[in-house]
């Protein structure tokens, strides 16, 4: 399956049986948006809720961590999702946190997943159909978690990759929080970013429709900051919801060997480890 699909494919197969659409809509805290009350009040016919906060590592102080796949699996089947399901998610944003629930499918071996281009403003720009209020449960599917720890990376895997000179960063938050001139939104977390990191804002990957910009300019994108495709790249932000754009973008670009630094900012800003500025 492709790792993007269109609002007109999706319109098209609807009600395919082997479809399971996920709403995994988030928002910055400091938004004060209620995504499953905006899920409630308007979505995609048959979505079902991707809860990413509920979907995550319960032991962990950071913030939406990769759970264990076993809980990964046992909160996906109560979704309906299953081995041979097709899985398309999608946010209320455009192309924000959707590709975080496309990432953590992926790391837990299932394919067949993609994310809608453009997201539920687009759809709602073309006047295709939405419904509201809470979806029937659906039936338990068997999903088998094939846990992939090479598309994952951890605050020593990245501190060594920087130090030795053999990983380069790709981090998507804005210009202004990665040269630490504006406060982090999180307590406790300094502002600036990784010694070495490049800045690769998740937005400038994105059309003005909000659609993932073509190949050709994303890695036009990627080789302005400095990333050099042909070795390897950890994305990063600030707590490794739109890192995850980035990912999806190396991923359709052909890039063999990326992962995503879960603890993001949040753990490197909140720790020892070296910090800059400008």
């Amino acid at each position: 399956m492709t790792n993007l699909v269109s609002t007109g494919w999706l319109a098209q197969h609807l009600h395919a049986p082997d479809i399971v659409i996920l709403d995994a809509s988030w928002h910055m805290p400091a938004a004060k948006r209620d995504a499953k009350a905006e899920f409630r009040a308007s979505h995609i016919p048959g979505a079902r809720f991707f809860d990413i906060d509920a979907l995550s590592d319960r032991a962990s102080s950071l913030p939406h961590m990769l759970p264990p796949p076993a809980q990964f699996s046992s909160g996906v089947k109560k979704l309906g999702v299953g081995d041979g399901k097709k899985v398309i998610c999608y946010d209320s944003a455009g192309l924000f946190s959707a590709a975080r629930c496309w990432w953590m499918f992926k790391v837990f071996g299932h394919d067949d997943v993609a994310v809608l281009d453009g997201g539920l403003p687009k759809w709602l720009r073309e006047n295709l159909p939405v419904e509201d209020g809470e979806p029937a449960a659906p039936q338990e599917r068997h999903f088998t978690p094939r846990f992939r720890a090479s598309m994952v990376r951890g605050i020593g895997d990245v501190a060594k990759g920087l130090q030795s000179g053999q990983m380069q960063v790709a981090d998507a938050r804005s210009g202004t929080r990665f040269r630490g001139e504006e406060a982090e939104p999180r307590a406790g977390v300094r502002p600036g970013h990784m010694p070495g990191a490049r800045n690769v804002h998740y937005a400038s990957l994105l059309a003005p429709d909000g659609t993932l910009k073509p190949q050709a300019e994303l890695a036009k994108t990627f080789a302005s900051t400095g990333i050099d495709l042909e070795k390897p790249v950890v994305t990063s932000c600030g707590s490794g919801v739109t890192a995850a754009i980035l990912s999806l973008a190396l991923t359709e670009l052909g890039t063999r060997d990326h992962a995503l630094y879960d603890g993001s900012w949040t753990e490197w800003g909140g720790s020892e480890q070296p910090v800059v500025t400008g």
